[in-house]
């Protein structure tokens, strides 16, 4: 929820970015890529982690984690706590010192590199020429797999119909809700199922869930009940946020439709070895 912005602090005042515009893309693989891992996805998701590893080693990229990364300042950022937001980004900068290109699995993580880093340090030049070089290098993991590896995989798995949540964040600063779809929707055996509320927040929001509790509850509820009437068998999304909450509130509603991360199931999809469906 990128563009929900509360007066939490002093100095709250934000911008918007404006939505993405097309960008060139590399005419070959890299060699090498950072992995930015995300806070959700250490420490809730790691296994998504490690798939969104694998795929890339798959096509011949040596991945790099650093492992002293962190949160990328998200939270702090739109809650208004800009000075706490900039102490995190400015870590996050001293990680990757090559020029490799940073992959991210979570549009929200990636769209705060690319659009609200520079903004963070405009008033520190050396650093604003660091958070730049940066954001121009920074591509969230379908984006990275569709147009930098230009992926071409066979279906492994079973006939199965999906449903995709798309973040807030991943459609309106990066679009990958766009390279979402085509990547799923090249797999054979798996039947996307549109449903009305894909567009919709789910209600996490970082800290917005945990300072508006009952908004984010109805936001959720209806989040399920339209993936409900899509009639999939399994949710997928991109962030680890929005996995976690949707997922969470299935468990309380009992819920019969598994979720999971992109990441993980594209590997399950394409892997022969873990294919389950």
């Amino acid at each position: 929820m990128s563009e929900m912005f509360f007066d939490a602090a002093p100095n709250a005042t934000r911008v918007a970015p404006a939505r993405p515009l097309p960008r060139d893309y590399p005419a070959t693989k890299p060699g090498d890529v950072y992995l930015f891992g995300t806070c959700v996805v250490d420490l809730f998701y790691p296994e998504a982690g490690l798939d969104a590893i694998r795929l890339l080693e798959r096509e011949g990229i040596r991945v790099h984690f650093p492992d002293q990364q962190s949160c990328c300042g998200q939270p702090a950022y739109t809650s208004g706590y800009t000075d706490e937001a900039r102490a995190v980004a400015r870590a996050q900068l001293a990680l990757f010192e090559h020029d490799y290109p940073v992959v991210v699995p979570s549009g929200s993580c990636a769209g705060m590199f690319r659009h609200h880093y520079p903004m963070l340090f405009a008033d520190e030049p050396v650093l604003l020429a660091r958070a730049q070089a940066l954001a121009e290098r920074t591509f969230e993991l379908a984006e990275f797999l569709l147009e930098v590896c230009r992926v071409q995989w066979r279906d492994q798995g079973p006939p199965v119909a999906v449903a995709l949540h798309t973040s807030c964040s991943a459609r309106r600063e990066m679009n990958t809700h766009l390279h979402v779809r085509t990547l799923l929707d090249r797999l054979d055996n798996v039947e996307r199922r549109e449903h009305d509320h894909e567009s919709e927040c789910c209600g996490f929001g970082g800290t917005f869930c945990v300072r508006m509790p009952e908004i984010s509850g109805a936001m959720v509820a209806n989040k399920i009940e339209s993936l409900e009437r899509s009639g999939a068998a399994r949710m997928v999304t991109a962030d680890g946020g929005c996995l976690m909450n949707i997922s969470g509130a299935m468990e309380k509603r009992a819920a019969g439709m598994p979720s999971e991360h992109l990441a993980s199931f594209l590997w399950r999809r394409t892997n022969p070895a873990a294919v389950t469906q």
